[in-house]
């Protein structure tokens, strides 16, 4: 039987270890693929295959929407369909401090089992460890994750050409602004919590409908201003952008007022930018919207000849502001 709190005995490989496989793990994770128990996982892929890994070291642990459980499922789906692929199988990794809650950690698992079958994903393998108090903050995972990319579609910023749209598919800073509350003790209306959510079913019917669809990208660290200048460094053209069409939630940027950021920088794990030619913008814009996560999709600017590598915001009065990328970690450990 575990008991309520990790031990290092818990990471040995004994008996204890595998208690808490047997009673903790296996039952939140729980799928034929898994129930090997073998080194690893034998999945059946087709064509080109996606691959990708990130680890999360997030604090708090648990914050307004969602905990670190969620965050990284949705983050290792989300950066598969951003590569323009259907995420199939992802790992999980876990480094849990000695003395950790038993019950914190099942629901954490449990929150990612929900978020698995949510982007109709299987965790397929694993590996747990247990290091001393003091040594993990908590506890750190680290997923990976392999998908089928969708045939006819090549996502890449050397694609991104003068003329396309950018379409973001919503508002903007909710997740830092979940966690920068839970670390500084601000209260935030209960409207206000992290924007993680797998975006895999999203992403599909927009590249089913509109295979050309140049970049897609997720704003996570440096958020929407550094994959804007990241895109325009890379496709060597600029970019222009309306302040007016930027969503973003006014206790949000309530937040911003107080600790002094800009939302352009603040991380989100639930958005996606997109560039698309110009004649299949609203198209997509309408797909997104009919998408839970894409409701408040909008065109918030343009790709131009002028300006190369940079990015420029059009203010509310008529004037245009560089955006510079970020030069750190505005917010830290925000994923």
């Amino acid at each position: 039987m575990v008991s309520d709190k990790v031990t290092l005995a818990h990471g040995a490989g004994g008996k204890m270890s595998q208690e808490l496989m047997e009673e903790v793990i296996l039952p939140a994770y729980g799928n034929p693929l898994l129930e090997e128990m073998h080194d690893g996982a034998q999945v059946q892929m087709s064509g080109q295959v996606a691959f990708t890994t990130d680890s999360y070291v997030v604090q708090p642990l648990f914050f307004a929407g969602g905990n670190i459980g969620k965050l990284a499922v949705c983050g290792t789906v989300n950066d598969l369909a951003m590569t323009g692929a259907i995420p199939r199988y992802i790992s999980a990794g876990l480094i849990i401090e000695e003395g950790f809650p038993v019950k914190d950690l099942k629901e954490i698992l449990a929150t990612m089992r929900q978020m698995a079958d949510e982007a109709g994903i299987y965790i397929v393998t694993g590996d747990t460890k247990v290091v001393e108090k003091g040594k993990a903050d908590g506890i750190f995972i680290n997923t990976a994750g392999i998908g089928d990319v969708i045939r006819g579609t090549h996502i890449s910023p050397k694609n991104v050409k003068p003329g396309m749209k950018v379409i973001l598919s919503g508002y903007i800073g909710d997740h830092a602004a979940a966690i920068l509350a839970g670390r500084h003790g601000l209260t935030l209306p209960d409207t206000v919590k992290t924007d993680c959510a797998p975006l895999c079913h999203m992403t599909k019917a927009m590249l089913s409908a509109v295979p050309d669809i140049a970049v897609l990208r997720d704003p996570t660290r440096g958020g929407v201003a550094a994959v804007l200048n990241e895109i325009a460094v890379a496709s060597d053209c600029g970019i222009l952008i309306d302040e007016e069409a930027l969503p973003i939630h006014e206790e949000v940027q309530g937040v911003c007022d107080i600790l002094g950021f800009d939302p352009l920088y603040l991380a989100n794990e639930g958005k996606c930018v997109a560039f698309v030619p110009a004649d299949r913008a609203q198209g997509v814009v309408d797909i997104m919207r009919a998408n839970k996560y894409g409701r408040d999709a909008r065109i918030i600017g343009e790709v131009t000849e002028t300006a190369k590598g940079q990015v420029g915001l059009r203010t509310a009065i008529g004037g245009i502001r560089v955006v510079d990328m970020p030069l750190g970690n505005l917010v830290p450990r925000i994923c």
